[in-house]
């Protein structure tokens, strides 16, 4: 019997084309003993009745929960996905069926870390607010919006795993001092760097520009809340490429109403889509992007092969290179 694999619905447009181009499924195309389609549902969670027709599913933003795989049917040997993140994923109840879990964590740390860099370089140049004056007219007030240089300004980054390792080293050349917080860091990779390994605490006071790019999980969950925007900087702008729910989004509202922080670049939040009445969505000096600031052919590319690789890679019988073990 051939293995099977689903891919969900939601990683294709609607006229069928991939979101990720056509190459990555030449992977598919080319290893014998497998058959692969694109799950007929459109879900928001992986139900008994998929897990029960495939061996192996490429997820998108579907969750997968216990009661995904909760059925004796149940047939799935991998789950892949499409992506870093692994919230959306009951890791331990995968776990516990035997079932493998793999991520894409090498194909984002480049974009990522290029997405970081321009909500940076963006809330650092005042770029909507000139975009604004452009189109209203308006250069007599130019002089009333300057931007922040960075040289003389320190960049704080909050987790150093590969993608906060890669965007120090993208930042590197600007000159700014940078520091790192991350309890499991090494530190001599981190002062391989140019960068200081400091506590929370210290990278708050300190920091111009704090960046978010840690893992989710219970330790994390609104790590950043009212008590740690309070250690930042007036001047300070905080940034978020990790997960919504690392924000304590409630805190970071008021302390941008309050003034406590100068701005925020979002690309995720703790509800998704943002709500339309999200007090964020009228505030100036807030960037948001859709969950999708990195999200190029380049990216997709990237993401699509490495995934599709841990799929082909397991059905060879051989282990994945990106395997998300339970803690």
């Amino acid at each position: 019997m051939a293995f099977r694999i689903g891919l969900t619905r939601d990683l294709f447009r609607p006229d069928g084309s991939p979101s990720f181009g056509q190459g990555p499924l030449t992977i598919l195309d080319q290893a014998s003993g497998l058959a692969w389609e694109v799950i007929p549902e459109l879900l928001d969670e992986i139900t008994p009745e998929v897990a029960a027709r495939y061996d192996g599913l490429y997820v998108n933003a579907p969750r997968v929960t216990r009661a995904s795989v909760s059925r004796a049917d149940c047939r799935l040997r991998i789950v892949a996905r499409h992506g870093v993140g692994y919230d959306s994923v009951d890791v331990v109840a995968l776990a516990e069926r035997g079932i493998l879990l793999t991520n894409t964590p090498l194909a984002v740390r480049r974009p990522v870390a290029v997405a970081t860099l321009t909500l940076i370089f963006a809330l650092a140049g005042r770029l909507l607010i000139k975009d604004r004056l452009t189109r209203g007219s308006r250069w007599s007030e130019r002089t009333n919006h300057m931007g922040v240089g960075l040289t003389t300004r320190t960049l704080g980054v909050i987790g150093a795993g590969g993608i906060g390792r890669e965007l120090l080293t993208l930042a590197a050349p600007f000159g700014w001092s940078m520091l790192a917080a991350d309890p499991h860091a090494d530190p001599a990779t981190v002062r391989g760097l140019g960068v200081d390994l400091v506590s929370l605490d210290d990278l708050l006071a300190r920091s111009d520009f704090v960046v978010a790019c840690c893992i989710l999980n219970e330790q994390t969950r609104h790590l950043m809340n009212a008590q740690r925007f309070a250690q930042m900087k007036r001047e300070a702008f905080f940034i978020n490429v990790a997960r919504g729910p690392v924000t304590d989004e409630a805190a970071l509202i008021d302390a941008l109403k309050a003034g406590t922080i100068a701005g925020a670049g979002l690309d995720v939040f703790e509800q998704e889509p943002i709500a339309p009445d999200n007090p964020l969505l009228s505030m100036d000096q807030v960037i948001l992007t859709p969950h999708a600031l990195c999200w190029t052919d380049e990216c997709f590319d990237a993401i699509a092969r490495e995934g599709l690789g841990c799929l082909v890679d397991f059905a060879r019988g051989l282990t994945p290179r990106s395997v998300v073990r339970a803690v």
